[in-house]
């Protein structure tokens, strides 16, 4: 827990930066930029070396398609009882099942399961979740999106080209060769990085605006994605008799909040932007709550 409170420190500090006129309005997104294009990336290169590929490891890989189906069944349930409008459907179905398992996932993790949580957790991320971001996100924008035209192509490319996605290419192509001293130092500085930077730039970006038209929406999405889905997950492991490390992992990355680049597309492609950033941020909010009872479930 002293690791969680390191993390709830950078977050303050990233509040405290926001009121500060020093700091320039972009002072977020820089810092987002670096977490991912840089630091992540050398988190991916040091701990990929260490996944060890067996029947433990598919567990993290299929476990986002599951959340994906519970979730998104839970979301058409709950469109069709309630009413929502095509616009508002879209945005749950883009932001719900899709989570935040790496920008947010990788300091959540390594706060409470220390480093050796890591390799499971890129298998989640980079094998699930973006699997499930590419072909399903493609296709929830192309069917709901109103002001952007969506190519599968162009998202397929921005995944396989996204840094940390090259990252973990580059890590399973040099498995085999150890990295020199040199530079397993630098990446062990750059990764050491990314949880400073990352809980920085949330505490920066907190900005919680909610009118009454998007509560009840808001309010069921969070619900299944820091609340239901990951007590299902709990549930379906422990019924299987899956334990140890890996499955621990899957299931609190099943709790993580919306991923912050779905929304960011749900915004652009004119679904209820209000509803988009509110489930992110407040995602966010919510999870340094949810998330440290979901381990405490484990």
């Amino acid at each position: 827990m002293e690791k969680f409170l390191f993390i709830s420190i950078f977050v303050a500090i990233g509040a405290i930066f926001k009121r500060l006129p020093v700091f320039p309005k972009d002072t977020a997104h820089v810092l987002n930029m670096f977490a991912l294009y840089v630091a992540l990336p050398a988190v991916i290169l040091l701990k990929v070396p260490q996944i060890q590929f067996s029947s433990g490891m598919l567990l993290p890989a299929l476990l986002p398609w599951g959340m994906l189906l519970l979730s998104a069944a839970l979301i058409l349930a709950g469109a069709r009882l309630l009413g929502w409008s095509r616009e508002t459907v879209g945005v749950l179905l883009l932001v719900v099942p899709i989570g935040n398992t790496s920008f947010m996932g990788v300091p959540m993790v390594t706060a409470f399961f220390g480093e050796q949580g890591i390799p499971p957790l890129i298998v989640y991320d980079q094998v699930g979740t973006m699997s499930v971001f590419v072909f399903y996100g493609a296709m929830i924008l192309a069917l709901y999106g109103s002001d952007a035209k969506v190519r599968f192509l162009r998202i397929a490319g921005r995944a396989l080209l996204f840094p940390p996605t090259l990252a973990l290419f580059l890590g399973l192509a040099l498995r085999s060769w150890p990295y020199p001293e040199p530079v397993r130092e630098s990446l062990t500085v750059l990764s050491g990085m990314l949880t400073p930077l990352v809980m920085t730039a949330i505490g920066f970006q907190l900005k919680i605006r909610l009118s009454p038209a998007i509560l009840q929406p808001l309010g069921f999405g969070l619900a299944v994605k820091l609340a239901v889905a990951p007590l299902a997950a709990l549930a379906f492991c422990r019924m299987l008799g899956l334990h140890g490390l890996a499955a621990d992992v899957s299931i609190f990355e099943a709790g993580m909040p919306p991923m912050v680049t779905a929304g960011a597309l749900a915004m652009a492609a004119g679904m209820v932007p209000e509803l988009a950033a509110a489930a992110v941020s407040l995602g966010m909010v919510l999870s340094f709550l949810t998330l440290p009872l979901l381990f405490w479930m484990l």
